[in-house]
């Protein structure tokens, strides 16, 4: 499969509960991972990250899908 590049905000709620597990995934899968950016935004009382990746479609899925289980947790993605 060709690799794509790609766009994921993923919004944390919690961060004391849920940032760990987010951590733990998106170590699983570093190596699609081309740059990461995060932000606390305190006043909504949300933490956002954003990832740029390099990835199949079926690595993304799977990286959304495992992401997309974790209580608090929501994310988006875009391939270019």
């Amino acid at each position: 499969m060709e690799k794509r590049l790609g766009i994921i905000g993923i919004f944390i709620q919690d961060r004391s509960k849920s940032a760990p597990a987010v951590n733990k995934v998106l170590g699983e899968y570093s190596s699609i991972v081309v740059g990461r950016m995060g932000i606390p935004f305190r006043e909504k009382g949300v933490n956002c990250i954003s990832l740029i990746i390099d990835a199949t479609t079926d690595e993304l899925g799977a990286l959304t899908g495992k992401l997309g289980m974790l209580n608090g947790v929501r994310c988006k993605s875009l391939l270019a």
